[in-house]
């Protein structure tokens, strides 16, 4: 029995994870893909007159079982892959995208959908349907409806060959990332690094039958040694292992990923009519086009780098009479930022980390979705999950209704990214009249307890935490009848807000106050530290602004090329870079072949909406800030915007939120770095 295939009877219907094994995976989507031809057959010979029910809703609904399937698959090639998933995933990534086109470019599908499009006054349609149907019949224009011939078959080799390139971009970062090992016995090189990371680095150690410490390039470790080694040529040497992933002269190197994926994606677009692929991926954007998106990072930027320049000055003259030797190099910036930090804030990680125990800061973000939305979550012992370290939540709304599942993962190890991530298993929706909760899941990589200290958060990881929390409230507090425009189903640059809008609550003493307590003597944060949190809010702000903004321009000169790239990767970057550098350039470095979130994350010619969901957090936040940050009012109208998701257009959500558009001297009053 294939359980992919024929779902067993399990609570709320979640995947049977104890059952599902790789081999399941390829013959499951076959299947489903299958049935799901054979429903589009259906919807295109039936004889009767099209309508929004017999087309476009059917169609809404023909993928359903391999939706779930494709997801369970993708989210387990991203926090539980192994080479057998990953020899999988070649060879069916090329197959999803030959079946999406295969629908997209279907001419008697395409005339059903263009008619109901053309009568669509005809019909009686919510919202919510008209919603849907704009959104299909747009999809199909954008991606090849209306070309012919060989455009067709052009486009279908343009998606596959898009497919496969992204894979092999995201394998060869986890490969450079998994293989490196730093591997010594001197206990001198861990001079200035927090217990926390010695005692992983011990334990890694005995895990692979070595004596010592072995350091990996996981997140965690690579911050820690960043911000605490007292060693500049240890650090050094673990920034260039990070900087140079995947640009290096072996089998994993990304350059030539980069070339084929940045032209193959500029080929699609011109073939569908655009100019360049964010001409084309921005049509479906608050920001709209291009040359917006490029407006508003350079408004930012001129800003932000003032700020910048005058945070790094700070910095170097903090270590020049610190004794640090000549200019602050890359490596040493964090080092010395961290320690600045300290001494004017009097606030590091080190002082922190004991406040902030795992599971506190977690009963903490469900305590404050309590108090905001009325949410209440119980573990669930008895739901299967995909590794022995995932937890699952029952989810429930204030008047004990089931709303939703919650995965939890929180832990580094192999076979899975890095970074954090909130994905979902099963969409909000309602078929047949039954309304389907959604099943989601929040992935992060923090520091794994030992055999004497539970998981400590850095301040960082905290609202790490919260960002991808909000992404998973958005996720399980969908309302809504289609599974396409539900939960997190958003234009990219307004899908940020729900996350960000959460980190908030970080800097707020009353919410503090709930999570924020000593792991060992259960003492809340004192107060003094609560004061210098709120003030950290605007520590090195141009700096970081800066580098968001940095990343921003990188992706957009990559995606709104009109021409073919034929330069080097590391000639380019420093090109598309130069405004935003304030370093030397180092040998060999370079952010382009680790740049997962633009290379095989969804964020092509979308790293901006970081930045423009700030501005809608900061904006959005004031309100709160003005009438209490629990208040319920304020709360009930934010979660519209998280119940509603894509059913209505995000800019006149938003607006029935604040009553007014976003303004962007907020974000700039949170920085610091405008009055």
């Amino acid at each position: 029995m294939n359980p992919l295939i024929e779902f067993g009877k399990t609570p709320f219907e979640s995947l049977d994870f104890n059952k599902i094994e790789p081999e399941h995976f390829m013959p499951a989507a076959l299947h489903w893909m299958d049935v799901s031809r054979k429903r589009i057959d259906a919807i295109c010979s039936n004889s009767e007159l099209p309508s929004f029910k017999n087309t476009v809703v059917e169609l809404e609904f023909s993928t359903k079982e391999l939706n779930i399937v494709s997801g369970c698959f993708f989210n387990l090639n991203s926090a539980e892959t192994n080479e057998y998933i990953q020899k999988i995933a070649r060879e069916l990534s090329p197959k999803l995208s030959l079946f999406h086109n295969e629908t997209l470019l279907n001419q008697k599908l395409f005339e059903r959908i263009k008619e109901v499009w053309q009568k669509r006054q005809d019909f009686v349609l919510s919202t919510e349907d008209h919603r849907l149907l704009k959104e299909t019949y747009e999809g199909f224009v954008r991606n090849g409806a209306l070309l012919q011939g060989e455009q067709r078959e052009q486009l279908k080799a343009y998606s596959e060959k898009l497919s496969k390139l992204s894979l092999s971009f995201g394998e060869n970062v986890l490969k450079e990332t998994q293989n490196f090992e730093y591997h010594t016995t001197h206990v001198e090189e861990l001079d200035g690094l927090p217990e926390g990371t010695v005692e992983a680095a011990k334990s890694l150690a005995k895990e692979r039958n070595k004596e010592g410490y072995v350091f990996g390039l996981d997140m965690p470790t690579y911050m820690s040694i960043m911000k605490y080694s007292n060693s500049s040529s240890f650090r050094e040497y673990f920034y260039r292992a990070y900087s140079t992933r995947a640009a290096k002269g072996n089998a994993f190197n990304n350059e030539e990923n980069i070339k084929e994926l940045v032209n193959t994606r500029l080929n699609k677009a011109q073939l569908l009519g655009f100019s360049s692929h964010a001409e084309l991926t921005l049509q479906k954007r608050m920001a709209k086009t291009p040359e917006t998106v490029i407006s508003f990072l350079n408004d930012l930027k001129e800003l932000a780098k003032p700020a910048a320049v005058k945070d790094l000055k700070e910095v170097q003259n903090f270590a020049a009479e610190h004794g640090h030797q000549g200019d602050v190099m890359a490596w040493d910036f964090s080092y010395w930022s961290e320690k600045l930090k300290k001494a004017k804030l009097e606030l590091d990680d080190t002082l922190l980390k004991p406040y902030f125990m795992l599971e506190n800061v977690l009963d903490g973000v469900f305590e404050i979705s309590g108090k905001l939305y009325g949410l209440r979550f119980t573990k669930n012992d008895e739901i299967a999950t995909y590794h022995p370290e995932v937890d699952v939540y029952e989810v429930y709304d204030s008047n004990g209704n089931f709303l939703s599942l919650l995965y939890t993962d929180f832990f580094p190890r192999e076979g899975k990214r890095a970074g954090a991530w909130m994905t979902s298993y099963r969409s909000m929706h309602v078929l047949d009249g039954k309304e389907v909760r959604p099943h989601i899941s929040i992935v992060c990589n923090f520091t794994k307890p030992t055999v004497d200290k539970p998981s400590l958060l850095t301040f960082n990881e905290v609202t790490t935490l919260f960002h991808e929390f909000g992404h998973a409230l958005h996720g399980m507090m969908a309302r809504g009848t289609y599974p396409s425009l539900t939960g997190t189903n958003v234009y990219w640059d307004f899908v940020e807000l729900p996350s960000q809008i959460l980190e908030n609550w970080c800097y707020e003493p009353e919410a503090l106050e709930l999570f924020a307590k000593h792991y060992e003597t259960g003492e809340i944060l004192p107060k003094i530290y609560v004061d210098r949190i709120v003030e950290s809010q605007q520590f090195m702000e141009g700096y970081m602004t800066l580098r968001q903004l940095n990343f921003g321009y990188l992706d957009m000169a990559y995606h709104n090329l009109k021409r073919p790239l034929k330069s080097s990767i590391t000639e380019f970057e420093r090109a598309a870079t130069a405004e935003t550098q304030l370093f030397l350039p180092v040998e060999g470095s370079i952010s382009s072949t680790a740049f997962s979130h633009i290379f095989q994350g969804g964020y092509s010619a979308g790293y901006y909406s970081y930045k423009w969901a700030e501005v809608l957090d900061a904006d959005a936040f004031e309100l709160f800030k003005e009438k209490g940050i629990f208040n319920k009012d304020v709360a009930s109208r934010f979660g519209e915007i998280l119940s509603r998701g894509g059913t209505e257009a995000p800019d006149e959500l938003y607006q029935k939120f604040r009553n007014r558009n976003p303004r962007v001297e907020a974000l700039l009053r949170r920085a610091g770095i405008a009055s």
